[in-house]
């Protein structure tokens, strides 16, 4: 036997069959055996001894970053994945991946997600680990990771680093960031003074963690819960409370397991996984956001998303959460209701129970086994299927001549009034035109008008930044317009609420319909009959399409230039083509 290979009775550790450790991955030196010598020879100038390095690797990917205090707790959980790891007889190794936080990332968050999956795909598969545990939390890290590690396949589990604390504004609870949008709103509306702006500004973020409401952060986090990527009731612990840690300790115990059986993404996830996450996506009246980013996750799986499926599952699937936007209340709520187990017990008759997850039992098992632990009790945050928040899912999926390929609207956040409009559109070109623009005391402006903005798609923009939520005109927020009907081919934040209509597809910088619309053409909404209609006929487009040439956007070098190759619509999850696995069968 050679002095490097692993002898279990030697180091005292029964035989694994499966666990690899160090052994994984080695480096090509055209001698396996020198190959391992260097590796061992490298991390013992460490410290570490020869029966550290015979134990099952679980690697922990650390997102800490002075750029992302949505991450902030990081430290805390780290602490408590290496006690569980080392308890369970592991070897925890932390190392770091790109970390994106939405409001510190130009031109956009989701511009870098899928540099961010890469980088969470190569360095799994670089790296000898047994099993993998991904800290992540701020909106594009959760799906980022999940992408990744749908394509490496290695056993992986999400930790999420929980929601932030509400803060106290002259007697009101506020929390990022649906209340930030409110009191800007007010602001701009000069409803508030600037001392009053400044102050609620120190009390919206009132500690480290992610936004306080069903933001695109807490969204993801619940639907990786569901999609049986985490350990059960670790989505909604807040990040600075023990209840989080103890979700981290189980977190690194459920790794260890994972590495001895190898449960990998692709024994998890499928078709009724999916679905079971579409279901609870509406239910929640969670983030638009969503919608892509499972797209991309399936997609990586060679597993589609319809949005016809979506809507159809919409129509039988009310909201019953209370919870901002779609509500009044938070994610510390949401938690001291029973977070997810909760929700999933009053959704029962809708969901597919047998959908494996990580513990390598079916949800429905799991479920069992935690309300058995921790028992339902009476509250009114999570609502039971016959007395919903919303009769329908939060989000609607609208079709017509001006979005042909689909698009959305959240329509468990928007005015009732406006649901049924149709008005006259008053056109941005892009983002500059908008800020130029929008609070002009000339523009020609009505606050039954529609409001368009083009070229914030993935390519357009690029990256499909968060600014569907156009800001009501000074001028008509002055005069106490709260909502107007908004339209654009980008996206627009979980926390964000209105009559807006989003992922407009195809895009108007590839040529879609969006891009010949102007000022003055009439377009038609319909949510009863998911319609969103341009009311120009087709000889008038036809025309404009030759006057006016589309400029696709471009960039000499690097990975923005990658990206706008690469990059795919809204329905096809904003991911890289050559990141997506072929569905079977084709």
């Amino acid at each position: 036997m050679s002095p490097l290979t692993k002898d279990p009775q030697a180091s005292g550790l029964e035989s694994e069959a499966g666990i690899e450790g160090l052994h994984r991955g080695l480096a090509h030196y055209g001698d396996r055996e020198f190959s391992l010598f260097l590796r061992k020879a490298f991390i013992k100038g460490a410290g570490f001894s020869d029966d550290a390095l015979e134990r099952p690797v679980i690697g922990i990917i650390n997102t800490q970053s002075g750029f992302n205090p949505c991450h902030g707790n990081a430290p805390q959980l780290i602490e408590a994945l290496r006690r569980a790891v080392l308890l369970g007889g592991g070897l925890p190794v932390e190392f770091p991946t790109i970390s994106v936080h939405e409001s510190f990332s130009n031109p956009t968050s989701m511009y870098l997600r899928n540099l961010m999956s890469i980088d969470t795909e190569e360095m799994i598969r670089a790296q000898p680990m047994d099993a993998v545990v991904m800290i992540g939390g701020c909106d594009k890290t959760v799906p980022a990771q999940l992408m990744g590690a749908c394509s490496a396949d290695v056993p992986a589990v999400s930790l999420v680093t929980g929601s932030m604390l509400t803060g106290s504004h002259r007697g009101q609870r506020v929390g990022a960031c649906s209340d930030c949008r409110r009191f800007w709103a007010s602001y701009r509306a000069q409803a508030i003074d600037e001392q009053e702006i400044k102050a609620v500004n120190n009390q919206l973020v009132a500690s480290v963690g992610t936004c306080s409401v069903m933001g695109t952060a807490s969204t993801m986090a619940i639907l990786t819960e569901v999609l049986g990527m985490m350990v059960p009731g670790g989505a909604s612990a807040p990040a600075v409370t023990a209840d989080r840690i103890r979700v981290a300790e189980n977190t690194g115990k459920l790794a260890i397991e994972i590495a001895r059986s190898r449960m990998r993404p692709a024994r998890v996830l499928n078709q009724k996984s999916i679905d079971n996450a579409l279901r609870v996506l509406l239910a929640i009246g969670g983030s638009t956001n969503a919608v892509i980013h499972l797209s991309a996750v399936a997609g990586r799986l060679g597993l589609v998303v319809p949005l016809e499926r979506l809507d159809a599952l919409g129509r039988e699937t009310p909201v019953l959460i209370d919870l901002k936007p779609s509500g009044d209340h938070y994610m510390e709520d949401f938690h001291a209701a029973g977070g997810v187990p909760a929700l999933l017990d009053a959704l029962r008759p809708l969901l597919h129970l047998d959908a494996m997850t990580l513990s390598g039992r079916c949800l429905g098992e799991v479920l069992d086994d935690h309300l058995q632990r921790h028992p339902l009790f009476e509250q009114s945050l999570i609502r039971p299927l016959h007395r919903p928040i919303y009769p329908e899912g939060g989000i609607a999926v609208l079709k017509g001549n001006l979005a042909p390929a689909g698009c959305i609207i959240k329509q468990s956040a928007a005015s009732a009034h406006l649901m049924e409009h149709e008005a006259k559109a008053v056109v941005f070109e892009g983002l500059e035109d908008l800020a130029q623009r929008i609070d002009d005391p000339e523009l020609e402006v009505s606050a039954e008008d529609i409001l368009v903005l083009k070229n914030i798609g993935p390519k357009g923009a690029p990256g499909m930044p968060e600014a569907g939520m156009l800001p009501i005109p000074k001028k008509l927020a002055k005069a106490g317009v709260k909502d107007m009907v908004r339209i654009s081919d980008g996206r627009m934040s979980g926390t964000a609420s209105g009559t807006i209509i989003l992922h407009v597809s195809p895009e108007a910088a590839i040529g879609g319909p969006l891009a010949w619309v102007q000022t003055g053409d009439r377009i038609r909404l319909s949510v009863a009959r998911r319609e969103l209609s341009l009311l120009v006929d087709a000889e008038t487009l036809q025309q404009r399409m030759l006057q006016q040439p589309l400029k696709p956007p471009q960039a000499d070098r690097g990975y923005r230039q990658l990206f706008l190759r690469e990059v795919l619509q809204a329905e096809a999850g904003v991911d890289f083509d050559f990141l997506r696995k072929a569905p079977e069968g084709l």
